[in-house]
C-alpha cells in the first residue's frame, strides 16, 4: 500500500508534464494593418514557439496586414526575422493579396513565402488539425 500511495504522485507528475509537452500546430490569421495586432500576434507566436519547442506555427498575412511582411514597411522585421532558418515557424502572405496591391514578393523579408489564397490556406490546416487564432486589437 505505501509503494501504491509514493507511487502516485510520481505518475500524477509524469502525466502532467506529458500533457504539457505535447506538440500543437496552430495557424494565426492576420488581416489588420493595426500595427499593435501585428506586435501582439509576434508577442503570442514568440512565447508560443519558445514554450513549446516541438510545436508548429505559421502565420497567414493577407487583407490590410501585407505591410507587416514587407522588407520596407514592417514594424516587426526584427522579430519576423529571428525565426529565419526555423522550421517550426513560417510566414506566409496571400499572392492574391499582394498582386491586388502590386507587391513583387522581392519585396517581402526573408523567409516570408507566398501561398495562392490565404483563407484558403487557414482552412487546410484546418482541417489537417491545426488549431487556429484569429489575431486582432482593439
Amino acid at each position: 500500500m505505501k509503494k501504491i500511495i509514493l507511487l502516485c504522485p510520481f505518475l500524477i507528475l509524469t502525466i502532467g508534464l506529458w500533457a504539457q509537452s505535447n506538440p500543437v500546430k496552430i495557424v494565426f490569421d492576420i488581416t489588420s494593418k493595426d500595427e499593435a495586432t501585428h506586435q501582439a500576434a509576434l508577442r503570442h507566436v514568440t512565447m508560443m514557439s519558445a514554450n513549446y519547442p516541438d510545436s508548429e506555427f505559421e502565420v497567414v498575412v493577407y487583407g490590410g496586414a501585407y505591410n507587416m511582411v514587407l522588407s520596407e514597411n514592417s514594424t516587426v522585421s526584427k522579430e519576423i526575422l529571428q525565426f529565419e532558418g526555423n522550421d517550426k515557424v513560417s510566414f506566409v502572405v496571400c499572392e492574391a493579396t499582394l498582386k491586388r496591391h502590386q507587391i513583387k514578393p522581392s519585396q517581402l523579408l526573408t523567409g516570408v513565402k507566398t501561398v495562392p489564397d490565404g483563407i484558403l490556406e487557414i482552412v487546410t490546416k484546418q482541417g489537417e488539425g491545426w488549431g487556429y487564432i484569429k489575431e486582432s486589437h482593439h
